[in-house]
């Protein structure tokens, strides 16, 4: 090599670790265990958004022990399906809303069960909607139906039969907490979207007040674990929003660009995590998987987000 291109070469070992230096790679953490609970379908206006937070009491409280982003977004379709797959995936595709299609990539969950060999047990999704089988397995080279999670959607927990009420989702969570100890673990519950969809208006600001009393039933779960407890990070968020008022029948529906589809919620509490912050730094659903990965130390190269640097101490 000749002199003259080594102070190139300098400026290039410096620039390459300056890019690392942005997101924290596998260092220590106390989290050993990661909870998605994913609420389908609340505008952040009903959320977050509200000033008084009527909706949310019990986030609002536990706020003081947490993080909130509130800019964070849905940038894929913003339906179910695709929603809930870029949160899984790290990849925001254009994929069928109704479950008759797997996502291209591997989810997180099998990432994980691939790189440590543990049981599917230890990899848990659990949902109230049936469909969301869809996210257990993929279509990639090596992971299609391999590696697959625990999974128990839907009235039959098979995946079919149809959607079930949050409050058995709820149930069956804690069962599969208590019984499976799940490391990584989804609960996805749907009643907002349900509710806003029949255009009952009462039943779809009850559903979010109910899915907020049931984020509390879980962290109280944890707190009360000595498996779980000062050792899990519990990551809320949605798949979508919903309509702006004036936009397409405002909340009875969803699926596009505007606002209130977009806008959407990323709530955590972890041992890792800073707390009582607000961030308004703009993160979106791709960046979930990707902290979920520094989080728990495994490969997940087909992703696309980055590691939410700024929610970490």
């Amino acid at each position: 090599m000749t002199l003259r291109f080594f102070p190139f070469l300098c400026a290039l070992v410096v620039l390459i670790a300056c890019t690392h230096e942005k997101a924290p790679r596998y260092k220590e953490y106390k989290t050993q265990h990661v909870i998605i609970v994913a609420i389908d379908g609340p505008r952040y206006s009903e959320t977050w958004g509200d000033p008084l937070r009527m909706n949310i009491p019990v986030r609002d409280s536990l706020s003081a022990y947490g993080v909130l982003l509130t800019n964070f977004r849905n940038l894929g379709e913003t339906w179910t399906i695709p929603g809930h797959t870029a949160i899984c995936t790290g990849n925001y595709q254009s994929i069928a809303n109704d479950g008759s299609q797997i996502p291209d990539y591997p989810s997180i969950f099998q990432e994980w069960l691939k790189s440590t060999n543990e049981l599917n047990t230890k990899s848990c999704i659990v949902g109230s909607k049936d469909k969301l089988r869809v996210l257990s397995n993929c279509l990639y080279p090596d992971y299609q139906d391999h590696y697959r999670p625990f999974f128990n959607c839907g009235v039959n927990g098979d995946g079919t039969g149809g959607y079930r009420a949050d409050s058995i989702t709820l149930g069956i969570a804690l069962q599969t907490l208590s019984a499976n100890q799940p490391k990584l673990m989804l609960i996805a519950f749907k009643d907002p979207d349900y509710f806003g969809h029949q255009s009952d208006s009462i039943g779809y600001i009850h559903a979010i007040q109910k899915t907020d009393e049931y984020i509390g039933v879980i962290w109280n779960y944890i707190q009360n674990s000595s498996n779980y407890k000062d050792k899990t990070t519990l990551i809320v968020t949605n798949d979508h929003g919903r309509h702006l008022d004036g936009i397409s029948g405002g909340y009875t529906s969803h699926g596009d660009n505007c606002e209130g589809c977009r806008h959407i919620e990323l709530f955590a509490l972890s041992p890792d995590f800073k707390r009582n912050v607000q961030l308004n730094t703009g993160y979106d659903q791709v960046d979930i998987s990707a902290t979920i990965r520094e989080l728990l130390h495994f490969p997940f190269d087909t992703g696309k987000g980055e590691v939410m640097v700024d929610l970490f101490r």
